[in-house]
This record gives C-alpha cells, sequence and structure tokens, in this order.
C-alpha cells in the first residue's frame, strides 16, 4: 500500500485504507469552492463522504473482507497478546491479534513482524489460504527484509502440507516447488535453505512419479502419443529423479509400439549409457532384441539432445 493510512470513523469503528487519504490530502475541499458545494451540487461532506466511501471499496485487498474493530492498546500491548496466544496454541486467536497491530498501527516498529507472524499463526492453524495471503502481503510491502526468508517458506509449507499424492491433482506441489525454488533462488543463505532443497528433491520426485502414472495410463489403453508425451516430461524436466529411468523404457516400448524404432533405439541407448544396472535397461533390451533392433543412439533425436542439453552424457 501506498501513501498514509488514516482513519475513517463509521458506526464506532475505524476502517484503514492506504489509498485514502481523506478529503483533506485528496485537495477536495479547495476545489469544492466556497459555497461548499460540488460540481454536482451536493454539500461538501456529503460529497467527501462518497468519494471516501469508493476508496474504500478496494481496502479489502490484502487482509480480504475482515471487519477489524477499533483497538486502542498500544501495538506493543497487542503484540504481546498475540505473543501469548501463539504460545499457547491459540494460532487463529493469535493471528487476528497480529492483524490488528499491523491495521490499527500500521507505522508502528511491531508492525512489519506482525504481518509474517500472522502468516506464521495461521499456517500453523491450518488456514492456509490466509497464511499465503499474510506472507504475500509482508513480501509485498517489505521485500528483503529481515523476515523475508520465513515469509517465502511459510508460503511453501502452506503448499506443502497440501500436496497429495501422485494419483491426484498437482496444483499445490507445482505452487510448493515454485515457492521453495524462488526462496533458494532469493535466500540461498537462509536458515531455512536446507529444508526448502530437501523438500524440492521430494516434490520434483512426486510430480514425476505422478507423469509416469498418467502416462502408464495412456500406455496400457494403447494411447501411445499422450503416453509418450508425459513420459518425455519426465526425462525433459525430471532427470534427476528416480522416475528418469522407467521412463526411457517407457519411451522404448511406446515408439515400438508406434514403429518408431530410430527413437525407440535411442531411448534404450540412452538409459544403457547412463543406468547400465538398471533393471529398466534390461527390458528395454529385451524389447528391441524381440523386434530385430538394438540399442543405439541416431543423430537428431530429441532424447540425445535433451540429455546433453542438461548436462549429462548421452
Amino acid at each position: 500500500m501506498s501513501g498514509p493510512v488514516e482513519p475513517l470513523r463509521a458506526q464506532g469503528r475505524l476502517v484503514f485504507c492506504g489509498r485514502l487519504g481523506l478529503c483533506g490530502r485528496l485537495g477536495l475541499w479547495g476545489r469544492l469552492g466556497g459555497s461548499g458545494r460540488g460540481a454536482v451540487g451536493l454539500p461538501a461532506s456529503l460529497l467527501c463522504l462518497v468519494v471516501s466511501a469508493s476508496l474504500l471499496s478496494g481496502c479489502g485487498s490484502f487482509w480480504g473482507k475482515k471487519e477489524i474493530t477499533e483497538n486502542t492498546d498500544p501495538p506493543d500491548v497487542i503484540y504481546g497478546k498475540a505473543d501469548t496466544l501463539i504460545h499457547k496454541g491459540s494460532y487463529a486467536d493469535a493471528a487476528k491479534e497480529y492483524e490488528e497491530v499491523d491495521i490499527n498501527h500500521p507505522y508502528s516498529q511491531e508492525a512489519r513482524k506482525a504481518i509474517v507472524m500472522a502468516a506464521y499463526a495461521y499456517y500453523k492453524a491450518g488456514k492456509y489460504d490466509d497464511a499465503v495471503s499474510a506472507a504475500d502481503r509482508y513480501l509485498t510491502l517489505h521485500p528483503g527484509t529481515q523476515e523475508s526468508d520465513l515469509a517465502q517458506n511459510i508460503i511453501g509449507m502452506a503448499y506443502y502440507d497440501q500436496v497429495l499424492g501422485p494419483k491426484r491433482d498437482q496444483t499445490n506441489a507445482k505452487k510448493a516447488l515454485d515457492a521453495y525454488n524462488t526462496l533458494l533462488q532469493r535466500y540461498p543463505n537462509s536458515r531455512y535453505a536446507a529444508d526448502a532443497t530437501n523438500r524440492v528433491r521430494i516434490l520434483r520426485d512426486l510430480l514425476a512419479a505422478s507423469e509416469m502414472t498418467v502416462g502408464r495410463y495412456y500406455l496400457r489403453h494403447n494411447n501411445y502419443l499422450a503416453a509418450i508425451n508425459r513420459f518425455r516430461t519426465v526425462v525433459s524436466d525430471y532427470q534427476t529423479t528416480e522416475q528418469v529411468e522407467e521412463a526411457l523404457m517407457r519411451l522404448t516400448e511406446a515408439y515400438m509400439a508406434l514403429g518408431i524404432v530410430n527413437e525407440a533405439e535411442t531411448a534404450a541407448a540412452v538409459l544403457g549409457h547412463n543406468f547400465p544396472d538398471s533393471k529398466w535397461y534390461s527390458h528395454a533390451y529385451s524389447l528391441l532384441g524381440q523386434n530385430g533392433a538394438q540399442p543405439q543412439e541416431h543423430e537428431g533425436s530429441w532424447i540425445t539432445q535433451t540429455w546433453k542439453g542438461n548436462g549429462k552424457p548421452a
């Protein structure tokens, strides 16, 4: 949010919005003229209220449509109450108190950390969407500050905890992977980096396994082109996972079924060169032999180019 944050009193509540500067700051009074009436004939006070209300319609973009009642306690008192609640395990209530610090005292020294602590409290409460929203808000308002890596890690954890098995939708796995990759790129020396690295490995293997699950389904139903596309994704994007050996063998199988012998032989050759002791290479070698073919690379194959392009021998 940019600009000063000022309160608008309405029925005993204070509503804050960083984009609202009230009528004096907008220069409305000067443009209304000496009569105190605007160009549309409305009283100045009423026109000011109308403009203020229209600006307030965008105030919920960060905290959502939450009604926060006015809290006149000092920021350190509210923050201390939130800390007490979080230590008691009352995470949802703690998150609300942290939010009140930011909303009622946005320029206090406690406000910045209160945002990321609200994100953490929401995460602990299992309110993952709210956790991601608060962490994103912190990174938007305070990029590169002390708790930025924590905020980024909270986003990763929130998505990671919602990851499903390889036979289910992998949207959260992809979002978690993106979040952890961002953490490692921006904060390589973070105390969360080691855990992020491990989770990246797990997520990549999960996503590769998901591609293999779908690819096998297509292969069983003789939809060879669709199967090849899935196995190709594993070879192209997930070469360091455990799934790549089987993916190369399945490519051999699918290409042979289509009569594309050159690609089948190349897939088997790359498999044998890089994983000579793999059981999947034995399967691929046997399959080719049954059809009078043998593992050998062919110039121009996408498999060879992809493998070399990722820094591995073909």
